[in-house]
């Protein structure tokens, strides 16, 4: 199922703006977003229109979290932040979708809930080309 009035199904310009697709997995799409104010920060996307974890199937629940913890891996093996932190809100953007958020002690937001009312850090198409690389790459194998 399909909704015209979600982000991530639209896949359209706006989308594009934020994020990069690094990859499409069996149960999700792979994304880096362009803001890296946490240096490695990308965004799992489950592949169908679902609006809550419940909704899937209990195998698309396995390879969906599977996928994910496989994305936190290649983040962690290219960036070592000291920990991850994951992000699930969904009320502006109703489709089930994970941010995969490198948090480095003593760097932004240490101790506290990732948040986006500070400044972007956007890098220059060069560079994101090399991390999406990077990260295909890691995640792939």
């Amino acid at each position: 199922m399909m909704m015209n009035d979600c982000f991530y199904c639209e896949n359209g310009d706006k989308l594009k703006s934020l994020m990069i697709e690094v990859c499409k997995l069996d149960y999700s799409t792979v994304y880096l977003n362009r803001d890296q104010k946490h240096k490695g920060r990308c965004i799992v996307m489950f592949k169908d229109h679902k609006t809550e974890y419940f909704q899937l199937t209990p195998e698309e629940n396995k390879g969906y979290f599977g996928e994910l913890a496989k994305v936190a891996q290649a983040v962690w093996n290219l960036y070592q932040p000291d920990k991850i932190n994951y992000a699930t809100f969904g009320d502006g953007v109703p489709h089930v979708h994970v941010h995969v958020v490198p948090k480095y002690e003593g760097g932004l937001q240490w101790g506290e809930a990732f948040h986006d009312d500070v400044d972007k850090v956007l890098l220059p198409e060069e560079e994101y080309k090399e991390m999406v690389e990077e990260l295909r790459k890691e995640i792939l194998g």
